[in-house]
């Protein structure tokens, strides 16, 4: 019904406004507002305002003819203008409101003073549609013809009215009626569409260039972006020194109060920065934020509407949200798990975890992955994970209140719930308790509530000693990657009401800024060679965790560590190895700053290099062009475009091996 009226509407805007002093039309089309009989003689008339949608304007008299020639209330009723504004808040799904309504009205019932019309400010229109933009892209609507900035308004020298004013004086009242213990950001606690997720990312974003901006890492299935909003004092740049860190939510579709909750912080550190919150300030200063709000939007969509048809008034139970059950939209378009579509890394691990030799850091993802079903979605976030220097991550879910942390996959496959730790236990472990502690419930000892079963360890458990699956994500980063990734349990219920919300960011709002801070501390520093030039690819180990991080494209490094004394060793090939003793006292609320200046040495052979893959192979990512298939169409002469080359086709003319007679019968 929504996209019937929107037609209606947009084929009813785009009929011309015509020029009342040479227009002649039909009864019948002025009536629907298409055209106006009037003319320059018309007599002026002021009257009080009686406009339904109107009646809220801070003036009681207005002038006809109007600006757009509607001689009479009447009509400017029957007008299509007015039934715009009549279903503006709906189509936009309320964004812009009431503002666009307020214009609207400015326009169809300008004040009138003296006997004379005050034309609205050209300044306010200019303004509002620049912030407005957004909302009408997501449903792909152009801005209405009659409220033409140029056309219908007047500039501040010719004398105009600001019809916004009445509005943003009573927000600044309830801004200044606030008590300091008051929240000084405004949040509206209810769920969100796709469309309107993207709306507040990007307004987001538009309120707050200065440290923010919006960027998509892909689609998902049905083409919806996987939209990241990136909150950072130098946005779209990594700086020196400056851990970055991501937060990824609605991986399950139906798991929807993690998308939420990073909807409603994203909004809050724009806001927050703005006000001048010093703690949100020093966060945003000095660390990279990266929000993926929904990994998996096209499951949310089906979550989404179980959830509005269980709503239907005219069913007997109206709890959609108890109702949506535990599956309804938990995969994403092909019915693919994401949570089990990484590649398994950690059984390579376990198989070679004896090795004197292996590295366990950044293990490359075995040939035959690509062969099996990978989901766009999978695909981009992957490719997020290899292209930034991430430090630690935060993968928000629903089913039970608890964090759990790698690794996820038995150490013993055959073991459904066995202990099954990384080599920096202690460190996840810590990281989890940052989250857990800092929540107002997940820790504590109350056996009645949810979660209750986590109460002897407080909140956290390893992922494996809760259940096994391979595939996951947090395994992923860690196996693959610098990064360390815990997965947060919101709670107990997947997609709870919105009468929840509220309650539930008051619950996780502490633990997410918590944990985004928990990021600065450990040790950072720059590996350079003798001319001070940052070497990228060193490698740096901590002596007694066998788990390596690598330096990124300048030569920078982060090394999440606990408190204690710790040997660091940097190598890195055709330098020389350097090691430091470094204490970090449990008192430090910082990362500790250790440089390394290695020099160049000739480079020896390495049994590593021949016996276990190498960086090398880690960079060959999709090597069967699964998915970056050749972008531009291959033509032949005459113009008839040839058919694509198959995914197989770059393995084989790079091996030297003919290809089987049933795969070439298939092109």
């Amino acid at each position: 019904m929504r996209l019937g009226l929107l037609g209606l509407l947009l084929s009813l805007t785009r009929s011309c406004l015509c020029d009342p002093q040479q227009q002649t039309c039909h009864p019948g089309d002025e009536l629907l507002g298409r055209c106006s009989n009037s003319v320059a003689g018309d007599k002026t008339t002021c009257t009080e305002m009686n406009l339904g949608y109107c009646n809220d304007m801070e003036y009681s008299r207005t002038i006809f003819p109007n600006i757009l020639g509607h001689r009479s209330r009447m009509d400017a009723e029957s007008g299509p203008e007015y039934l715009l504004l009549s279903v503006i808040h709906g189509l936009l799904n309320g964004e812009c409101s009431p503002e666009i309504r307020l214009l609207g009205c400015s326009v169809l019932a300008s004040p009138c003073q003296d006997g004379k019309m005050i034309k609205p400010c050209r300044s306010t229109c200019d303004a509002l549609r620049k912030d407005c933009a957004h909302a009408f892209e997501a449903i792909e609507m152009a801005w209405p013809y009659f409220l033409d900035c140029d056309r219908f308004f007047a500039s501040d020298q010719e004398g105009c009215f600001d019809p916004l004013a009445g509005l943003k004086a009573r927000q600044e009242l309830e801004m200044s009626s606030l008590s300091p213990e008051e929240p000084s950001t405004i949040i509206q606690f209810t769920y969100t569409s796709n469309a309107q997720m993207y709306s507040f990312l990007k307004r987001t974003a538009a309120k707050c260039p200065q440290i923010s901006h919006v960027y998509s890492i892909g689609r998902s299935t049905e083409g919806r972006d996987l939209l990241v909003i990136e909150f950072s004092n130098n946005p779209g740049q990594h700086e020196l020194l400056e851990p970055e860190i991501k937060l990824v939510a609605n991986m399950h579709g139906n798991e929807v109060l993690g998308r939420q909750l990073l909807i409603y912080m994203a909004q809050y550190l724009c806001s927050e920065y703005i006000l001048g919150n010093q703690r949100i300030q020093a966060l945003i200063n000095t660390t990279r934020i990266h929000i993926l709000a929904s990994m998996n939007p096209d499951g949310y969509e089906l979550a989404a509407s179980e959830v509005e048809d269980n709503n239907d008034p005219e069913l007997s139970n109206q709890e959609g949200h108890l109702l949506n059950g535990w599956t309804n939209g938990r995969t994403n378009a092909q019915n693919i798990d994401l949570n089990r579509n990484f590649p398994d890394l950690t059984s390579i691990f376990y198989r070679n975890r004896r090795s004197r030799h292996y590295r366990i850091d950044h293990i490359a993802i075995p040939d035959a992955y690509w062969f099996g079903k990978v989901a766009p979605e999978t695909y981009a976030v992957m490719k997020w994970i290899r292209s930034l220097p991430f430090v630690q991550s935060a993968s928000l879910h629903g089913g039970d209140l608890v964090v759990s942390y790698p690794f996820d996959f038995s150490r013993h496959p055959q073991e459904e719930r066995m202990f099954s730790p990384t080599p920096d236990e202690q460190v996840l472990k810590q990281l989890a308790r940052t989250y857990a502690d800092a929540h107002d419930t997940m820790s504590n000892n109350d056996t009645e509530r949810c979660g209750a079963s986590f109460y002897r360890t407080r909140g956290i458990i390893n992922g494996a000693l809760w259940y096994s699956f391979a595939g996951g994500m947090s395994d992923f980063n860690y196996l693959h990657s610098n990064c360390l990734e815990i997965t947060v349990e919101l709670g107990c219920d997947k997609f709870p009401s919105e009468a929840e919300l509220y309650l539930e960011w008051k619950r996780n709002k502490e633990a997410l800024l918590s944990f985004m801070e928990s990021v600065h501390r450990g040790v950072k520093g720059v590996v350079t060679d003798l001319d001070g030039n940052g070497i990228k690819g060193a490698t740096i180990s901590v002596k007694g965790i066998r788990k390596d991080v690598t330096s990124a494209e300048d030569g920078d490094y982060w090394r999440l560590l606990n408190p204690g004394t710790h040997i660091l060793t940097v190598t890195a090939k055709g330098y020389s190895r350097v090691s430091k003793r470094v204490y970090l006292p449990h008192n430090l609320n910082k990362a500790g700053r250790v440089d390394f200046v290695l020099k160049k040495v000739p480079i020896e052979p390495d049994i590593d290099d021949h016996l276990f893959p190498t960086l090398d192979t880690w960079d060959r990512f999709d090597p069967y062009n699964q998915f970056e298939r050749y972008g531009e169409p291959d033509v032949r002469e005459g113009g008839i475009e040839r058919q694509e080359k198959p995914w197989w086709w770059n393995y084989f003319s790079q091996s030297g091996i003919s290809p089987p007679n049933w795969l070439l019968r298939s092109v």
